[in-house]
């Protein structure tokens, strides 16, 4: 289906990029993403791209020669979406890493798409701005955030990386530069092929700078660590934070386990596991943000009441940054820590309704116990989000995908049943495709087909990712 890279075509790419890496010169990670249970596969030459254009003069060779193109940012997807699974270009945008300047007028910030998150947020803060998004991976790309459209904790407040892009520069499949979107807050101008690319995982093109929307930073934040008895418990209390108006930034929860976990990773006990003699079970961990000290306070004391009430342990406060930091990075280590006591890992991050997430949770445990697999899940309480891990230390790894593609099949349209989705936030890549179909539907992946050979008609970019296999 696609042509090899011959030694005129290297040549070729050669004579528009100084930045080109073949054999052992490459960065062996290159074949995988942080997912490798989805494969690993090396590309047959790398770009360390520097700009647009040399991105788009390195794509429309590879146009003109049917060479298949795999964008990558810094390889932190979970989902197999940056692995060249046919060899041919890996085209890296992690050297594209500019904070072009600020528009605090009109409230943006231009960037390249190889910024890394973290080094956004902490720029942002000097200008006394705050980039909403915030994704538990602090050091993926923008680029790579906006194409999966990722999520992350303050989602429930602030709402998801789409909220926040507006404009980008992209390069198509054919070598063509095209600008999506404009530095205004709304339009009604034709389709909005600025939220088509965004969440196409690197599909229909390749995202190289970005406008991004920034806010003025709250002035006070504090965090609520909440233990209760049981994970039942904890999420019936979820909705009623959002209908007492308190606004919080976030709303995550999390099992016990996970959190011994995250704790013997980072070497730091910050949550309670016993309060008056009453074994913890799960937690939430709850932000709250306002302009003054004192709004603040008063929405501490109803969201503590309500906790209580609706049967918290207690309500502790995180109010200093060292607190609020420890707090975090406990829970921002989750999937570390998993990673570093389990040999064998897969994930999934389906999204329910609220007011299901409890009851699903329940289901899904019982599956992974019937399965023979240890489930390991925490989230977003606040949106539905959750991220559901199964781990081994004993199976084989076929044995191990044999029983996670029984659990997958059994838990994800009881997702679609309760009238959920199959990714909340990690996108689809080249693991969940099956699993996307049998969710949305024939019709569904014909019409994202279709969307994809408009831009892509030789189906050279990411190909056999989201919503076709080749």
């Amino acid at each position: 289906m696609y042509n090899q890279l011959t030694p005129e075509i290297i040549d070729q790419i050669r004579a528009v990029s100084g930045h080109v890496f073949l054999g052992e010169d490459m960065n062996p990670d290159y074949a995988k993403d942080e997912m490798p249970i989805y494969g690993t596969h090396m590309p047959d030459l790398a770009v360390q791209a520097r700009s647009t254009e040399e991105v788009a003069a390195v794509m429309k060779i590879c146009y003109e020669n049917n060479i298949p193109v795999t964008p990558r940012g810094a390889g932190t997807g979970l989902a197999g979406g940056a692995v060249p699974l046919y060899g041919g270009v890996l085209m890296d945008i992690s050297k594209m890493n500019r904070i072009k300047g600020y528009d605090l007028e009109n409230f943006v910030v231009e960037i390249e798409a190889g910024v890394l998150l973290n080094d956004l947020a902490a720029d942002c803060k000097k200008q006394g701005m705050l980039y909403p998004p915030d994704p538990g991976e602090k050091f993926a790309c923008l680029g790579g955030n906006a194409a999966t459209n990722a999520g992350g904790m303050r989602a429930v407040k602030y709402g998801t990386t789409r909220d926040y892009v507006r404009a980008m520069t992209v390069v198509l499949p054919t070598g063509e530069i095209t600008h999506l979107g404009a530095t205004v807050s709304k339009t009604s101008s034709g389709y909005s092929l600025l939220n088509l690319m965004i969440g196409s995982e690197g599909t229909l093109g390749i995202i190289t700078e970005l406008t991004m929307k920034i806010i003025p930073a709250p002035k006070v934040n504090v965090s609520l660590i909440i233990p209760f008895r049981d994970l039942n418990t904890a999420l019936s209390t979820v909705p009623k934070f959002k209908m007492a108006h308190l606004d919080p930034q976030a709303i995550e929860f999390m099992e016990r386990e996970i959190v011994l976990s995250s704790e013997r990773y980072v070497g730091k006990a910050v949550f309670p596991s016993e309060l008056y003699g009453i074994q913890i079970g799960a937690y939430l961990l709850v932000t709250l943000d306002g302009e003054s000290e004192e709004a603040v306070d008063d929405l501490i004391e109803q969201a503590g009441n309500l906790a209580l009430e609706a049967g918290a342990i207690e309500v502790l406060i995180a109010d200093t940054p060292t607190r609020i930091k420890d707090a975090w990075a406990a829970r921002s280590s989750f999937l570390e820590a998993i990673m570093e006591e389990t040999k064998l890992l897969d994930e999934c991050d389906v999204v329910v309704p609220v007011n299901k997430i409890a009851g699903y949770l329940e289901f899904v445990n019982k599956v992974g116990r019937e399965c023979g697999l240890t489930i390991r899940s925490f989230g977003h309480a606040g949106d539905g989000n959750i991220h559901i891990y199964q781990c081994s230390n004993d199976l084989s790894e076929e044995e191990f995908k044999r029983k996670v593609d029984k659990f997958f099949d059994i838990i994800y349209k009881k997702a679609t049943d309760c009238g959920g989705l199959v990714s909340g936030e990690h996108g689809i890549g080249s693991g969940k495709v099956k699993y996307l179909a049998q969710s949305v539907g024939e019709t569904n992946m014909a019409l994202m087909e279709g969307i994809k050979r408009v831009f892509d008609p030789k189906m050279i970019l990411n190909p056999g990712k989201v919503c076709y296999r080749l």
